[in-house]
């Protein structure tokens, strides 16, 4: 299939996914706290067999589900991708015991999944992560903290990586699955810009075993970079679909509004405006999906398509929606406008999961791969 072509099925299931999202999640996430998990929500989203879908399909469908549900309802968006990325090395990588006892939970919406990465010292930069994994008989003790961990301190259990050979940089991480009631795993909450939970963790001892290995021992960060490869594209999925509702919304606006004897959209500069903003959500839309379409076909340049697709679509999505803002003007930055809260939800996705900075690293660094394997 063509990057750049939808089957009518799949578009048909989009506005399938967007219908849903508007009439039976939007609803849900409005009874919702902010800044803590939406069980509700997730069950909802277990019901509707979407959450199942994030383990049966491919990098596309994945893709196409974060548009469709992003352009309706943000909260159902991350709660769905929040669930696949903390679950997605159980399913790539967990032993039959770890996937009976998690995966059937995961997908139903009963239980919450966190990808426990980032550390205060090692965002960005996860090969210089801390958390330090000390042999301890047959197993390790955890000793450290996680931070800006999505689904913390709420989640049932945490896909978590850790430190197991001091100094060998990405060659000593091990991902360990921790369940949430674990002894001296702890956690506390973080007021963010955008209304997700989110929070940090304190491991004091910890006790894993081999049995809560995620793949290797040592081999922790393959079993990172794999579930990032996978889910970066869709990250730039989530962003497209912010992208087109605040173009809709302008649409719907410039329209409507009069001023200057006309309604908006008949000033120059406001049509503009507005044409480049869908020039550019296109263009990311079709970046992203190539990227996709490469990981199922299992491409051997996946790392490079994906941190491009992430990197133009954020940075669209942040350009769009600022645009948007400006051609409502005051309205769109009051508590409770469609605008004002994507304004609050577009800022993070250029810093999780990798910021834009280090996307551009790692397109260099592919590039300069390339360069010296056709030297050769």
């Amino acid at each position: 299939m063509p990057a750049f072509s939808l089957e009518p099925e799949q578009t048909a299931w989009c506005a399938e996914l967007r219908s849903l999202a508007a009439q039976r999640l939007r609803p849900l996430a409005d009874k919702g706290e902010p800044g803590h998990v939406n069980r509700p929500l997730l069950a909802e989203l277990g019901r509707l067999g979407l959450l199942e879908r994030l383990f049966t399909s491919g990098a596309l469908d994945l893709c196409l589900m974060r548009e469709s549900l992003a352009q309706a309802c943000t909260e159902a968006e991350t709660a769905l991708a929040l669930q696949g990325l903390g679950a997605h090395p159980v399913h790539a990588h967990g032993s039959p015991a770890q996937r009976e006892r998690w995966l059937p939970a995961v997908t139903e919406g009963s239980a919450v999944a966190a990808f426990a990465l980032s550390e205060p010292g090692a965002g960005s930069d996860a090969a210089a992560l801390a958390l330090a994994a000390e042999a301890d008989g047959d197993g390790w003790r955890l000793t450290g903290e996680k931070c800006w961990i999505s689904n913390a301190p709420e989640a049932d259990f945490y896909t978590v990586f850790a430190r197991t050979t001091p100094g060998a940089g990405a060659r000593g991480v091990t991902a360990f699955l921790v369940p949430a009631d674990r002894p001296g795993l702890t956690g506390s909450a973080l007021e963010m810009l955008s209304p997700h939970p989110i929070g940090a963790l304190d491991f004091d001892a910890v006790p894993v075993t081999a049995a809560d290995v995620l793949g290797e021992t040592d081999r922790g960060f393959a079993v990172a970079m794999g579930t990032l490869n996978l889910f970066r594209p869709s990250v730039g999925a989530f962003a497209v679909g912010m992208a087109q509702a605040a173009l809709e919304a302008t649409l719907g606006h410039t329209r409507r509004r009069e001023a200057f004897g006309g309604p908006l959209r008949d000033l120059q500069t406001v049509s503009h405006q507005v044409a480049e903003m869908a020039l550019r959500t296109e263009a990311a839309r079709l970046m992203v999906y190539a990227a996709a379409t490469a990981y199922d076909a299992g491409a051997a340049d996946v790392p490079g398509r994906a941190a491009m697709a992430k990197l133009l679509a954020t940075e669209t999505a942040q350009y769009v929606v600022d645009t948007a803002v400006q051609l409502h003007g005051a309205r769109a930055l009051r508590r409770g406008h469609l605008l004002e809260h994507l304004y609050r939800e577009v800022r993070a996705p250029r810093i999780y999961e990798g910021a834009s900075e280090v996307q551009r690293g790692i397109i260099a660094k592919e590039l300069y791969a390339k360069t010296e394997e056709g030297s050769r």
